[in-house]
């Protein structure tokens, strides 16, 4: 049996990718291995849910838990920021 896993992610991997690579710019400061540095604290703050299709569980998604969703994701992206800021500025 061939079982293909490459289709598996973790739906918040590629939208916290975009989010940081479209914050960079006002963070100056933050050299390339500090902005992976915050995806990976901004990640680890957020659940896993892992999906094959994006598209999937969007359509299942109510507006609240869409909300909340956005929510987790500019709440762990602001503390991964300050965190690492922080902790760099020591």
């Amino acid at each position: 049996m061939n079982i293909n896993f490459e289709q598996i992610h973790n739906f918040y991997e590629p939208v916290v990718f975009e989010a940081v690579t479209n914050m960079a710019d006002s963070y100056p400061d933050f050299s390339p291995d500090m902005l992976a540095d915050v995806a990976c604290v901004a990640l680890n703050r957020l659940p896993a849910r892992y999906l094959r299709h994006d598209v999937d569980m969007m359509f299942y998604l109510t507006e609240p838990e869409r909300r909340a969703i956005d929510d987790a994701l500019q709440e762990a992206l602001k503390f991964a920021f300050g965190f690492v800021g922080d902790r760099t500025a020591r």
